[in-house]
This record gives C-alpha cells, structure tokens and sequence, in this order.
C-alpha cells in the first residue's frame, strides 16, 4: 500500500520577520518606559501596549501551531487545517468526479493562504502555488495545497486513476 503523507506549516522567512518586527515595536515599549533611576514598573505601560500584546502574543503563537496535514491512500484523501480542524477530514474516493495536482494562484484564485474561499471553491493552503485540486460528484471544489506535488499525483494515479506505479 502506497501512500502520501505532508505536513506543512507557515514557516516563510518574511512572514516570521513581519512578525518579529511587529512584535519588536510593542516590546520597545517598555525600555522607553524606564524611569530615570533606572527602575521600571508595570505601571508606566499605557494601555496601548497592553493591547497590542493582548493580540500580538495570540497571533504569533497562532502562527506557529497552524498546520496542514494531508494523506492519500487507497481509501482517499483526508486532511487537517490545525488547529481549527480537529481531526482528519475524510473524502473517499467515491465523492470525488476529478482529482489532480495543479499550479494555482493563491492571491488571485483564493485571496492568499490558509483556509480561503473563493471563485473557484474552497482552498486550504499554507504556502507555495501547488494543489491538489478536487472536483466532488455535487459540484463542489476544493484545493489542497502541496509542497510534493509529483509525489501525490503519483498516488492519486494509482488509487483514484487506478494506474500502476
């Protein structure tokens, strides 16, 4: 039994940099807080900082834990968008009228990464510009972000195509 297997995260260089600026600005805070004898108190942050890392400690900590899971098999394709999907979301190969990998364009077609609805249907992807690309018997598309998409393409021939590989 052949089967593919990918787990990808955010893990783009100019996102963690965007990130760690950001962050950077709202730590500054605090050392120009610091009074003239050297000392510093809590007391001195004003309420914007607070705010700001209320939400700037979610949001990266959001971004660390965001994770794309996808295996193919013989009985289909599951995946999971962590942590807003609990578990593995299962399409047998039955549901499925088309499948195949495919180069796309997450800006124009879906409005950038992560789980994204547009024209063309529903995407879930973390980076890059490759899919596996799902039409359902009702109508219904999805797209699957990949970084392999030789490899799955290899097993969707085999198990939905019925190719030998």
């Amino acid at each position: 039994m052949r089967v593919f297997e990918e787990k990808q995260w955010f893990d783009q260089w100019w996102l963690w940099a965007m990130l760690i600026i950001v962050s950077g600005v709202f730590l500054l805070e605090p050392i120009r807080k610091i009074n003239h004898n050297g000392a510093f108190a809590l007391d001195y942050l004003d309420t914007g900082f607070w705010i700001g890392f209320a939400v700037m400690v979610p949001v990266v900590l959001l971004f660390r834990f965001l994770a794309l899971y996808t295996e193919i098999d013989e009985h289909g394709i599951r995946y999971r968008f962590a942590p807003f999907q609990g578990n593995l979301k299962q399409i047998s190969w039955q549901e499925i009228e088309k499948c195949h990998t495919r180069k796309y364009r997450p800006l124009l077609e879906y409005g950038g990464w992560g789980m994204r609805m547009g024209s063309k249907g529903g995407a879930y992807n973390v980076r890059g510009n490759f899919g596996i690309q799902i039409k359902f018997k009702n109508g219904n598309r999805l797209l699957i972000g990949t970084q392999k998409p030789e490899e799955a393409q290899q097993i969707i021939d085999k198990y939905f195509n019925n190719e030998r590989i």
